[in-house]
């Protein structure tokens, strides 16, 4: 794979051990960056089909016309909107000036794809009642407060127990969108049947504390700077999944994750096809 081929060069070898590959270069340049987990996948799987689509070459061994091809084909041939040309021309931009420290010079004679104006869909209160009616328990949860908040998907499924707070009746969210953390309101129609979801949320999390388990995975290094933070309620996810939270094994022990909007299980994500189901807008 063009992954196992691509490495650092002589120049930038490490003392002792084999040299990383290119790919997880980018993945460490993006990181110490703290972009979000969404932008380290979009820009490493760029890179990867930049990559095979110069046939394996090394990037350090090509420039601009190369990218100008790449970025061609995906307006001409492949037909992407505007936005997912602009992702790919920054990732490889990203590759080239963060990993490689190369300047391949000015990018011209590429057809670029404008982003169109485009005015969003707000759904009213009479659409709005009738998608609620398609939805119960969890799921009506998530479609409320998407509605009443104005979070993102990911955003809603992220949110902890603390960032929840009944008194002033306002969410937060934390490294939302450009890594950023900000405050919106908490529906007033929401909070009962929120509250009473967290009740059976936290019965379930002292249930796991008294098998042993009952840890949540954290942000950065939080978990060495607080050891007991995994365990305590307040860091608990809120349980606004589509089906029983994941755990994964790392280091030995079991975390408990937040539900990925793109998750596909024996109970598919519902949410997608209700919103495409309620009506035509």
């Amino acid at each position: 794979m063009a992954d196992g081929l691509l490495t650092m060069t002589s120049a930038h070898l490490p003392e002792g051990g084999p040299p990383p590959k290119l790919l997880d270069r980018v993945r460490t340049a993006v990181r110490l960056r703290h972009y979000s987990r969404r932008t380290e996948k979009a820009y490493v799987d760029w890179i990867r089909r930049y990559i095979l689509f110069h046939h394996k070459k090394h990037p350090s061994t090509m420039g601009a016309p190369e990218l100008v091809a790449f970025l061609s084909w995906l307006a001409v041939d492949k037909q992407v909107s505007a936005s997912t040309q602009n992702q790919a021309l920054s990732a490889v931009l990203f590759l080239y000036k963060q990993v490689l420290g190369l300047d391949i010079g000015p990018i011209e004679h590429v057809p670029r794809a404008r982003m169109p104006d485009k005015l969003p869909v707000v759904l009213s209160q009479e659409e709005l009642g009738q998608l609620l009616k398609q939805v119960d328990g969890t799921m009506w949860l998530i479609v409320a407060m998407l509605y009443g908040t104005g979070v993102r998907l990911e955003e809603c499924l992220e949110l902890r127990v603390k960032d929840l707070d009944f008194d002033r009746n306002q969410v937060t969210v934390r490294r939302g969108k450009g890594q950023k953390d900000r405050v919106t309101m908490l529906p007033a129609g929401v909070k009962e049947r929120l509250a009473a979801h967290l009740v059976t949320v936290k019965g379930q999390h002292e249930r796991d504390l008294t098998r042993g388990a009952g840890r949540v995975v954290l942000p950065f290094a939080l978990e060495r700077k607080y050891p007991a933070a995994p365990t305590e309620w307040g860091w608990q996810f809120g349980g606004l999944v589509l089906r029983s939270p994941r755990a994964v094994i790392a280091s030995g022990i079991r975390l408990r994750l937040h539900c990925s909007k793109m998750a596909t299980t024996s109970e598919p994500c519902r949410l997608c096809l209700v919103m495409q189901t309620s009506g035509p807008r």
